[in-house]
């Protein structure tokens, strides 16, 4: 399998990264790192990310920017720049992953190919009952009825995104029926694939599409194939409320598809483009 890296986009909310990590520590699939990718967080939150980082027994860096508002992107284009591995996993870190989450990535890693896989979406009332034992004896894995219930008086929801089959089969006849789209907070690639496009567009400053809808337009632009791993690369969501979307990040992603442009010139490397820039 090749060299992983897990990058784990990170903004404040510690206690949720506590509960992410313990998830990563009881994975099947250890050979890996962790890059915790950070927009910014205020240092008090720092100071106690640095004990949790020398007390894990994974491998983690930390990587920083000055909080400027939401800048993802420029983060992940940071921590793609400062990545060991040859094949990345990008995660948030509000998502726990299932304890097969790296390794079903990994088996399923192809040159030329983008995996995306899918999350539950826990309430208020599932989130607040976790804790860091809880993760990891993968209790969220064993509680099926549980989310099931919650989901129908109207809590979590996508509770069956959380399914995990082992039958070749099943996982053949799901995946044929749900050809999703990239999810920003679960998806794999290979190093050079990603890079073929110039990794992210640092033009979108706001949730949503640009860390997933461009980057697959792009993606397949540069016949790099999405593959999903429904039921297969699982997570579980941690509550929070929506974070708010702009239609600047639709009239950004409007201009990508009008110019076809598969490598940004908004990337990890800057380049002038007439027909980008002159929209930009």
């Amino acid at each position: 399998m090749p060299k992983t890296t897990v990058v784990v986009s990170f903004y404040n909310k510690i206690e949720y990264l506590k509960l992410v990590l313990a998830g990563f520590e009881t994975q099947s699939h250890k050979d890996f790192d962790i890059i915790i990718s950070d927009d910014g967080s205020r240092s008090d939150v720092i100071e106690q990310l640095m004990v949790l980082i020398a007390e894990s027994p994974l491998k983690i860096s930390h990587i920083w920017q000055e909080d400027k508002g939401f800048r993802k992107n420029m983060m992940l284009n940071k921590s793609t720049q400062m990545a060991q591995g040859d094949y990345l996993i990008f995660v948030d870190a509000d998502c726990i992953p299932h304890h097969r989450f790296v390794e079903e990535h990994l088996q399923h890693a192809q040159r030329g190919v983008c995996l995306t896989g899918r999350r539950v979406n826990l309430s208020e009332r599932i989130t607040q009952k976790l804790t860091l034992e809880k993760i990891k004896t993968h209790y969220l894995e064993k509680i099926g009825f549980t989310l099931f219930f919650d989901q129908l008086f109207g809590k979590s929801s996508h509770v069956e995104r959380g399914w995990y089959f082992q039958s070749k089969w099943m996982r053949a006849w799901i995946n044929s029926r749900h050809n999703r789209g990239i999810l920003g907070c679960n998806f794999s690639i290979f190093k050079e694939d990603l890079l073929k496009v110039n990794g992210f567009d640092e033009r979108y400053v706001a949730p949503s599409i640009g860390e997933d809808s461009d980057l697959q337009f792009r993606l397949e632009l540069a016949n790099i194939q999405i593959k999903t791993l429904f039921n297969i690369a699982n997570q579980y969501h941690l509550y929070h409320k929506l974070l708010p979307r702009t239609v600047e990040n639709e009239a950004l992603f409007e201009q990508t598809i009008r110019a076809r442009i598969a490598y940004t010139p908004f990337g990890i490397t800057k380049q002038a483009s007439p027909q980008l820039l002159a929209n930009s």
